[in-house]
């Protein structure tokens, strides 16, 4: 028998269709993946599942009992529990007080026993293969920590379905495979886990079925093991793989970007040499911790360099700064979208003008029909969807975010662009949209340095191959000779 079984689910917003009459089962013991672009209907149905919304037809049985009217409250005593990317955990207490609260019964004049608080937020948490201490405050947390914590209210609270919404989205590799650990362990258990991830190759690991949504309708469900990367990707796209990476030869013309040399000790990394050409799209390889990011902050200023040299164009130029690096013809795309992207908070309008607000305040003040204009420039060519430019950044799709943070940069017309981890977090449909954007940027003569994490995008997008292990480069590879196999040898530190 189903632990959770969703029927002819439906559910419309002021003319738009959601959800379009659709199923889904989830088994005891099972990971069930839940897959689609964003706006397919996963945050809907998900939110149908634990009461958070009431859907305009179809059925919800839980443990064999049909739910009437389901809502938060019921979903919670029914054992459903949610971990979300951004988990929703009281800051200024402790993980001990976060767990509490959510386990504890009401009373305003109940005692708290603090030491048994204290010893159930400690079990709980070794449970999940992590080790925090329950008296430290939340704030002091990293985003993975807090998510074993939320993971840990659950299984405190006896959840019968967890569900993990892109769990991994800011994991190590090493906090990914805990992570895997908990999940299985939960699974042996009899737990059903409901688990959704952009990254495919994770869900091929983890999962045992999958469920597949495209425009709020449920596509199919089929067992992992029979399925592959590239049928997923038509099972949501409507299209086959090609399109998502859609590579092809541009004229590679003269060095742009140089390194010789290059070494900043604060970052560990020693006697990089690089070279970036004008069209061309240099992929950058390598396992965690082995210097990508910490290359990327250093060319661009954020950690300046201690020894060698930078060259663009073939002149050596001196940058300390970002400032620096933008008045040389550089952008930078960070890998944190939404901490270091794009101002949440801020229109769009606002948020592609601010590396070039210099020339948009001529006198010191703004010039809103210039910010306009220079938006609405990049709103078009990149095909950002919005409903106004004076929409939050906050309010969009992570595609759209990604797209609004490289118009920021593309606004400056810059000789190199520098992109880390370009498509981490968006659906296939967005990944595909910019990654065509960089092969019309190549085509333009921008020379593209591409930090990737993902080698299927590292293969399919890259000219040539850099990887790094231990703080240098310890190989390059040409577009015909780079295979997985390769890539990861040199990662490792194998010639």
């Amino acid at each position: 028998m189903a632990l959770l079984s969703a029927t002819g689910i439906s559910k419309h917003y002021a003319g738009v269709h959601a959800l379009k009459d659709v199923a889904f089962e989830l088994l005891a013991g099972e990971v069930h993946a839940l897959l689609g672009e964003n706006g397919a209907g996963k945050s809907t149905l998900i939110k149908v599942i634990t009461g958070a919304v009431t859907p305009d037809s179809g059925t919800l049985i839980v443990d064999g009992e049909t739910v009437v009217h389901n809502s938060p409250a019921i979903a919670r005593s029914l054992g459903i529990a949610a971990v979300y990317q951004q988990p929703a955990l009281f800051p200024d207490l402790t993980v001990a007080e976060n767990i509490g609260i959510s386990l504890e019964g009401a009373g305003a004049w109940r005692k708290i026993d603090w030491r048994g608080r204290r010893r159930l937020a400690a079990e709980l948490i070794e449970r999940t293969g992590a080790e925090i201490d329950p008296s430290r405050e939340v704030r002091t947390l990293s985003m993975p920590e807090q998510q074993i914590v939320e993971i840990a209210k659950a299984i405190g609270a006896r959840a019968k379905i967890l569900i993990l919404d892109e769990p991994t989205a800011s994991l190590t590799e090493r906090e990914v495979e805990r992570l895997f650990r908990v999940v299985r362990t939960l699974g042996s258990e009899g737990a059903g886990i409901i688990y959704i991830s952009h990254r495919l190759d994770e869900v091929s690991e983890i999962g045992n079925r999958v469920t597949v949504l495209r425009d709020g309708r449920s596509i199919a469900t089929r067992d992992l093991s029979g399925v592959g990367r590239a049928e997923l990707i038509r099972l949501m796209v409507g299209r086959d793989i090609d399109a998502i990476f859609p590579k092809h030869d541009v004229e590679i013309g003269d060095v742009v970007l140089e390194a010789r040399g290059l070494s900043c000790r604060e970052r560990g990394l020693h006697e990089i040499s690089l070279t970036v050409r004008r069209g061309e799209i240099l992929g950058l390889a390598g396992l965690v911790g082995s210097g990508r990011t910490e290359l990327a902050e250093t060319l661009f200023g954020l950690s300046p360099a201690d020894g060698g040299q930078i060259l663009l164009r073939g002149r050596p130029v001196r940058i300390a700064s970002p400032a620096d690096a933008i008045k040389a013809g550089m952008g930078y795309l960070p890998e944190d979208r939404r901490q270091h992207g794009v101002v949440l908070e801020m229109p769009i309008a606002a948020n592609a003008s601010l590396a070039k607000l210099p020339a948009i305040s001529p006198h010191g003040l703004i010039d809103s029909s210039a910010e306009r204009a220079l938006a609405r420039t990049f709103v078009q060519k990149l095909r950002v969807k919005t409903p106004s430019l004076y929409t939050e950044a906050g309010a969009l799709s992570g595609g759209n975010q990604q797209k609004v943070a490289l118009a920021r940069w593309l606004a400056i017309e810059p000789a190199v662009l520098i992109l880390d981890e370009p498509t981490q977090g968006v659906d296939i449909g967005s990944k595909s949209e910019i990654h065509e954007m960089m092969v019309n940027l190549a085509a333009q003569g921008l020379a593209i340095l591409m930090i990737s994490s993902e080698l299927p995008e590292i293969l399919g997008m890259s000219d040539r191959i850099a990887v790094m292990h231990g703080g240098t480069i310890a190989g390059t590879l040409g577009r015909a000779e780079a295979t997985q196999v390769s890539i990861l040898a040199l990662a490792l530190g194998h010639s």
